[in-house]
């Protein structure tokens, strides 16, 4: 059963699961899903075509599924999906999709995302993230699963950051980021790999070090464009999910020009 505080105001037509708790002053409007053990624990407004995943649970000042932040906007049937075990700290905001970027933003699960984070319109995040205090995305940014973003960094429009990349603090990100990378700087640049991270996930010597060969080789290369060095790379591991994924990555068609790599000698 649903619990519901007095205060709070329920919509018509607003999806309310098993066991949701809904605190003190929060507005939920007619289009919003809350999934089952959704908690909003005060303060919380929750409007367009929005769904919460289950067990996520939103602190208070949080502003969910208003419309994508663009002069003259007249698009109403955007969308915005949440997806289960997030926790969105406070004044966290995050809007609906645009009428030009396809009318969706999605949010995968186990996000973290802390006080002050934002998500524009159309942005796609994956899942396992966690954004630091006031992390702003640009509309139509690409976040790859297990991102870790430092505080008050931000991602301009359009770019995207790979699986398992770290973004530190401070950073502005106006090209995009490979997987695995680690990128800094006020606008960032990238300092090798990120290593702790992928010790973490369990990676073996021998595909790090291929990821190490593919990052020195792609950007310290002297031959040949990164195309074709990143090329190179994927023939010569082609049995390293992880070196193909950052190429795959490098080859992509993209809106953005490609963060590159520190001038210097060795910077892992």
């Amino acid at each position: 059963m649903a619990r519901i505080h007095p205060t709070a105001i329920i919509e018509d037509g607003a999806q309310v699961g098993a066991d949701v708790e809904i605190g003190p002053f929060c507005h939920v409007g007619p289009r919003v899903v809350l999934e089952d053990g959704v908690r909003l624990l005060s303060h919380v407004s929750v409007t367009g075509i929005t769904s919460i995943g289950a067990r996520t649970t939103v602190h208070p000042h949080v502003a969910l599924g208003g419309e994508g932040q663009i002069r003259n906007n007249d698009f109403v049937d955007g969308k915005l999906t949440i997806g289960p075990d997030c926790v969105l700290r406070e004044m966290v905001s995050m809007n609906v999709g645009s009428r030009k970027g396809g009318g969706l933003t999605t949010v995968g699960a186990r996000g973290y995302f802390m006080a002050n984070s934002h998500i524009g319109h159309d942005c796609h995040v994956g899942d396992d993230v966690t954004f630091a205090n006031s992390v702003a995305l640009g509309g139509h940014t690409v976040i790859g699963n297990g991102v870790i973003f430092g505080g008050v960094s931000a991602v301009q429009q359009f770019c995207r950051v790979g699986a398992g990349a770290m973004v530190g603090g401070l950073t502005g990100v106006n090209r995009d980021v490979i997987p695995y990378a680690m990128a800094f700087g006020d606008h960032a640049e990238l300092a090798g790999l990120n290593l702790i991270g992928l010790k973490r996930r369990g990676l073996s010597r021998d595909a790090i070090n291929a990821m190490r060969g593919t990052f020195r080789s792609v950007f310290y290369g002297k031959d040949g464009s990164i195309e074709s060095r990143a090329r190179e790379a994927k023939a010569r591991w082609p049995e390293v999910s992880q070196v193909v994924e950052i190429v795959d990555f490098i080859l992509a068609d993209a809106k953005q020009p490609l963060c590159l790599a520190r001038r210097r000698g060795e910077v892992e």
